[in-house]
Parts: structure tokens; sequence; C-alpha cells
């Protein structure tokens, strides 16, 4: 009987173990909302999260969310801190050389959020602030674009610092990720009397092929395993219900 108590214990030990190395660990800011953020009740939500879920549900796996701020994301992944980043990276050549991506699973072009009727063009903002997100291409393409022709970029470590400072005066332009200016920003109260200025920005040297999951370089196997569960949701309709969760256009790009 004992040998039998054993085996049985073992065994289970074995089942857990198994289970646990099929947990997934995310990692993630959540401070871009509507992709993500912290809920009333302290729970990650927001299309990034429910990304996750739907993924995770695709490669019958168990999932868990591990907040982290946005400029320590590869650094923590490199770190063994979580096994993928979700959280709306765009793939770059510069990313690429320190994490391996799938291919996207959305593809939105950023935008400047300014005073409705304001012309754009590379000098508009000389002497004058533009407020990003720290680390985000959104930083880098300001820095060469409006940077080098005497505009001031203003960094910031969440993106909703910036709509406060843009509404209070303290800069006098956003450029953020299209979605997130509209359902974050012009869809509020503070948006009024501000609009998308200036055209679409979509330069693949600076924003990528849109946004995909990174993991650490050389995990081919997780990269496949994503890339398939990507198409997966796209077919099933899985993708389709959780993009109509916040979004009203497709976000998946052409």
């Amino acid at each position: 009987m004992k040998k039998v108590l054993v085996f049985t214990t073992l065994a289970a030990l074995a089942a857990g173990a198994t289970a646990q190395a099929e947990t997934l660990r995310f990692g993630i800011d959540l401070n871009y909302p509507p992709f993500s953020k912290q809920g009333a009740d302290g729970k990650p939500q927001g299309f990034d999260v429910d990304m996750i879920h739907a993924l995770c549900a695709a490669m019958k796996t168990s999932c868990q969310v591990v907040p982290q701020d946005w400029d320590g994301l590869i650094p923590a992944l490199n770190a063994n801190k979580f096994d993928a980043i979700l959280s709306s990276m765009q793939i770059t050549p510069e990313r690429q050389k320190a994490v391996d991506f799938t291919r996207k699973y959305y593809n939105i072009p950023s935008r400047v959020i300014g005073k409705a009727g304001t012309q754009v063009d590379q000098n508009t903002f000389k002497g004058k602030k533009i407020g990003v997100l720290r680390a985000s291409t959104q930083e880098k393409f300001a820095r060469d674009y409006w940077g080098k022709n005497g505009a001031r970029i203003v960094a910031y470590s969440k993106s909703p610092e910036s709509f406060l400072d843009l509404k209070a005066g303290r800069v006098d332009a956003v450029f953020v990720d299209g979605a997130v200016g509209d359902t974050e920003f012009l869809k509020t109260p503070n948006g009024k009397g501000y609009a998308f200025i200036g055209p679409n920005y979509s330069d693949a040297k600076y924003f990528g092929l849109g946004a995909g999951i990174a993991v650490k370089k050389g995990n081919k196997a997780l990269v496949d395993r994503l890339n398939q569960a990507i198409d997966q949701i796209r077919k099933d309709g899985s993708y389709k219900k959780v993009q109509d969760k916040y979004f009203s256009f497709d976000v998946y790009g052409g």
C-alpha cells in the first residue's frame, strides 16, 4: 500500500509540475489604456489582457499576467521574469536585436493630438513641447522628426500623464498610438477643443510592422506556438470578439 501511495504521490507531483510548466507568463505595462490598465477591482484589463487569455485558450495552457513598467519590459524578459511580452510593442529592427517577435497581432498608426485646426510639419513644434511615452517608437520618431527641428520632447513613464499635461498646457501636443489617443483623451471631456492633427505616421523604419509578442532570443518554439495561436484566434472569431469589445474598426490592419 505504501508503494502505491508513494507512486500516486509522485505521479501527482509530476502532473503538477507539468501543469506549472505549461503556465505562460506575459509581461505587460498596465498604464496604456484601452490596451491595458488596472481595473477598479485591481485586476488587469484591456485589449492586450484579453488577447493574452484568448491566445492561452487557443494553446490550451494557463497564463499569468505580470505587470511591468514599459521601459523595463525587455530587461525583465531577458532576466526570465516572464516568458513573453504582450504589451503593444511594435516590431522594429532595433528591438529585434534584443528579442525575437511573433508576427503582428495588430497595427494602428501613430497620431499627433493638439489644438483642433493646427497644421503639422517638421517645423510646427519648434520651441514647443511634445509629450511621448518613454522608450516608445513614438519617442524615437519624435526626437528625429521634430526634436532635430527645435521641438522639446517630453517623455512620460505612463501615457495618461501626457494627456493631463496637454490639458494643463504643460505640453503643446502629444504623439501617441491613435487608438490610445482617441479612446483615452479625445472621446473624454478633457479632449474638447483637441483633435488628431497632421497625417497618420506609420514609417516602418520607426514603427515596424505592427505590434508583436516578444520572446527571448532563440526561443523559436514559443514564437511558432504563439504564431499558430494568433492564426487560430483570427480564424475562429475569438480575435474579432476581443477587438469589437474595445474598438469600432479593424485594428489588425492591412
